[in-house]
C-alpha cells in the first residue's frame, strides 16, 4: 500500500475507481494488526480497488478534515465522494464485507 501525503490526496480521490483509504499511525496497535489485512485485500481487489495509506501525525491536515479521532480510521471514496468506511481493527471478513458493501454502490 502506498502512503499518500496530503499534496496528492485530492488526486488520488478523484479517481473514477473506488479507493481505500487506511489513516494510521505507527505507534497503533490495531493498525498494525489492519494492515495486513488490508495488504491482502489489496491485491484480491488489483484491478477494481486502489488502496492506500495516510499516517495522521504526518498529515494532520486530512486527519482534521476528515474527522479521524480515532485510529485505524478506513474510508472509501469514490469520485471525491466518501461512499462508506468502518473505525477499528475488525477481522478480515467484516472488513471485505465493508468494502463490498460499498462497491455495491458504485459498481
Amino acid at each position: 500500500m502506498k502512503e499518500l501525503k496530503s499534496d496528492e490526496f485530492n488526486k488520488i480521490i478523484a479517481r473514477k475507481k473506488p479507493v481505500v483509504i487506511d489513516f494510521y499511525a505507527d505507534w497503533c496497535y490495531p493498525c498494525r494488526y489492519l494492515y495486513p489485512i488490508l495488504k491482502k485485500l489489496e491485491n484480491e481487489y488489483n484491478d477494481k480497488v486502489e488502496f492506500y495509506k495516510v499516517n495522521v501525525d504526518k498529515n494532520r491536515d486530512l486527519a482534521t478534515k476528515y474527522r479521524i479521532f480515532s485510529i485505524p480510521t478506513v474510508l472509501i471514496f469514490y469520485n471525491k465522494e466518501v461512499i462508506g468506511g468502518f473505525i477499528g481493527a475488525m477481522p478480515e471478513r467484516d472488513v471485505k464485507n465493508e468494502i463490498e458493501r460499498s462497491l455495491k454502490k458504485v459498481l
